[in-house]
């Protein structure tokens, strides 16, 4: 599925207004993690700081902003953090659920000013992004769920 430029724009909007009600949107997004996908806390164990956190939604935001634009390098990064991540145990399900996490976290912060453009949108690109998991899952032998 293709994102419309209207659906890009849109999402670049949200993404932004975020970072202006919020700033930092990590913790918020890794409690909601946490609280649905609890193994997976034990993995940041070591980030005490929230650095580890921060800079892997800032990767995810990267990967958003290039699937909206050239795609250029978003399913190659998709491929290679599914094989960095297996070597900890993360399955390629919890990248489908991270990126539905961010949204649903971005969602409560924009609280009223969500509305059913943004959600369609943020809807196409997260049908994108379980279509390339899944691509770059199968092609290495990984089963997504």
């Amino acid at each position: 599925m293709s994102l419309t430029d209207d659906q890009k724009r849109t999402i670049e909007s949200s993404i932004e207004r975020v970072a202006e009600l919020e700033g930092d949107p990590a913790e918020k997004v890794y409690a909601r993690l946490f609280a649905e996908q609890p193994e997976m806390e034990p993995l940041f164990v070591l980030d005490r700081d929230g650095s580890a956190k921060g800079h892997m939604l800032a990767e995810a935001l990267d990967c958003v902003f290039d699937l909206l634009g050239p795609r250029a390098y978003a399913p190659t990064l998709i491929q290679s953090e599914l094989t960095n991540h297996s070597g900890f145990g993360v399955p390629p399900a919890v990248f489908e659920t991270f990126f539905r996490v961010v949204r649903d976290c971005f969602r409560d912060i924009l609280g009223c000013e969500w509305n059913e453009a943004t959600d369609s949108a943020w809807a196409a690109l997260l049908a994108d992004i379980d279509v390339f998991v899944a691509e770059q899952a199968e092609k290495y032998g990984m089963e997504v769920g």
